[in-house]
């Protein structure tokens, strides 16, 4: 009797641990696998040392270090060169909508009328087994343009119009893992395995469309990682016979450190870069976590950290000059705003968050920004519009602009309020609660809240136990403190969510999680670490 594929796989070292649902044989078909497998072998031992290397930095960091623009890249930095040409659908990117890689978030998504649509399996996305090779599947058929999804309310089937977004994709970040595939006994990169399964499958149809494979890379610190993924690629595009510089990336800028960078990780991605995005909720989590052993980099409550404050408005006018001088593309930030349907005031007040923020992006030349919402894509289409009346701003080159070091380490001065705790800890019990259910993308007081998010409210937690800090009303926190507000908060929560509701979920779980999370002594790298650990617990996977 002849062995079945995932027989023969598993004698070729490759194993699947999660469970082959219908339809999944169609994505994860040998070939596609073991394309994966050969990413991981080649590369999964330099993933390890670059993370090694994050180690050894944060403890630089915590003995008092101070990031700088490394002496030993100024060439790079004065340097006269560009990044390899931009494709013709990413010329004009000026409004991105993002979301989860869920079958009916894509169709809306893509037909939304925004330039761009990022599908995320990172901090959109609650990385289950099943979550992650639906996505797959989804996107596959996307790019197909076979995708459907039929409502069970009404009985409607969404499918995509003739025009649709331009398709990017976030695969994970460097550090997670992806327990359910184990290549010689080691669990494959998540990283890789995004990237792989969609490159493998979607590049040639992609590429027969007049589009290509374009990505997003999320959580670098460094011109090496970028030379990482740089090498990954070009070893994919060999691999498939795909030419040299057919991937095109955007790199997040949402890390304190790959702001002293920027010119470096375009120079190493430099044959298939198109641009530097503004991920701002993940960078000022950076600043709490890589600074997180001194008090003087504690931040106020997470409301006032705004992006006119000036550590944030010099690194993201830095993202823009640093991009033009370049030839590539700067996108602005996350509109995290949502329409307020039941309520006008909140929703006026929403939208001229919006305006001022979008209005501000166009002004200092970026090229393009992001939204969470299909409702939010004809307003910022209008402010870019007006503002970028091209297809981009490429050509200002923002010499005007002159950040240091001191600028992008400046701290805003503010308050630490009992409110601002109390809505930390329930965006945190909320979101962690929704993420061990499979939803990573979660609507809370009229904000979309992601793992980024997320990880400003749970690492600020930490920062005030951590320090001490004394609220505006003269209450120091501590962890005592903490445990009376979070005993409050849940009681709130079981109130408003009722005892069925309360039962059937994740709040019990979710709640021990952002306890362990406020009461270490070190700050946990990224909450999505340990809350893996808990879905694998819940689907019975071991870690």
């Amino acid at each position: 009797m002849a062995a079945t594929p995932l027989a023969e796989l598993e004698e070729q070292g490759i194993q699947i641990r999660g469970a082959m649902l219908p339809g999944f044989e169609e994505i994860l078909t040998p070939d596609a696998l073991r394309f994966v497998a050969m990413l991981h072998r080649r590369f999964d031992r330099l993933r390890r040392h670059l993370l090694k290397q994050r180690s050894y930095v944060q403890t630089r960091l915590n003995d008092g270090w101070r990031p700088e623009f490394p002496v030993e890249t100024a060439g790079v930095r004065t340097g006269e060169w560009t990044v390899g040409p931009v494709p013709p659908d990413l010329q004009d990117r000026r409004v991105e909508i993002t979301g989860p890689v869920d079958r009916k978030m894509i169709i809306h998504a893509l037909n939304s009328g925004a330039r761009a649509f990022m599908a995320d399996f990172e901090d959109a996305t609650s990385p289950t087994w099943e979550n992650i090779v639906r996505g797959q599947i989804n996107l596959r058929d996307a790019v197909h343009r076979t995708i459907e999804h039929h409502s069970t309310k009404d009985g409607q089937v969404l499918r995509l119009n003739s025009q649709t977004a331009t398709l990017l994709v976030r695969p994970r970040g460097l550090h997670l893992p992806e327990y359910h595939v184990v290549v010689d006994e080691r669990p494959v990169s998540g990283s890789l395995f995004d990237f792989g399964l969609f490159f493998f499958h979607n590049a040639a149809p992609l590429l027969a469309r007049g589009s290509g494979p374009y990505f997003y890379l999320p959580k670098l610190e460094n011109h090496h990682e970028a030379r990482f993924w740089n090498d990954v690629f070009a070893r994919a595009q060999r691999s498939l016979g795909i030419p040299h510089g057919t991937i095109k990336a955007t790199v997040l800028i949402e890390t304190i450190l790959a702001a002293f960078e920027m010119d470096e990780i375009l120079f190493a991605l430099r044959d298939h870069a198109a641009g530097l995005n503004c991920g701002r909720w993940d960078y000022i989590f950076s600043v709490i976590k890589k600074f997180q052993a001194h008090p003087e980099f504690v931040l106020p409550d997470r409301s006032t950290v705004t992006m006119d404050r000036h550590f944030l408005r010099s690194y993201t006018q830095l993202v823009v000059k640093t991009c033009h001088r370049r030839g590539a593309h700067a996108i602005g930030g996350m509109a995290a705003q949502i329409p307020v349907k039941a309520d006008a005031d909140a929703n006026r007040i929403a939208m001229e968050k919006v305006v001022l923020d979008k209005t501000r992006e166009v002004n200092d030349g970026h090229d393009g920004t992001w939204v969470a919402h299909p409702g939010l894509v004809s307003v910022v289409t209008e402010i870019f519009n007006t503002g970028m009346p091209g297809a981009n701003q490429v050509a200002r080159q923002r010499e005007d602009v002159n950040v240091g070091a001191d600028d992008l380490l400046r701290m805003p001065e503010g308050s630490v309020t009992e409110r601002g705790v109390r809505t930390n800890i329930e965006v945190g019990v909320l979101y962690l609660e929704s993420w061990l259910r499979g939803q990573g993308c979660v609507p809370i007081h009229h904000l979309m809240e992601d793992a980024a998010t997320a990880e400003i409210s749970r690492s600020q937690l930490w920062q005030w136990v951590r320090h001490g800090a004394t609220l505006a009303d003269g209450q120091r926190m501590t962890a005592d403190l903490y445990g009376r507000f979070r005993d409050d908060e849940t009681a709130k929560l079981r109130d408003t969510v009722g005892e069925e509701r309360w039962s059937d979920g994740q709040f019990e779980r979710a709640t021990r999680l952002l306890d362990r999370l406020i009461t270490v002594p070190q700050c946990v790298e990224f909450l999505t670490l340990p809350a893996y650990k808990e879905l694998l617990a819940i689907e019975g996977v071991r870690g």
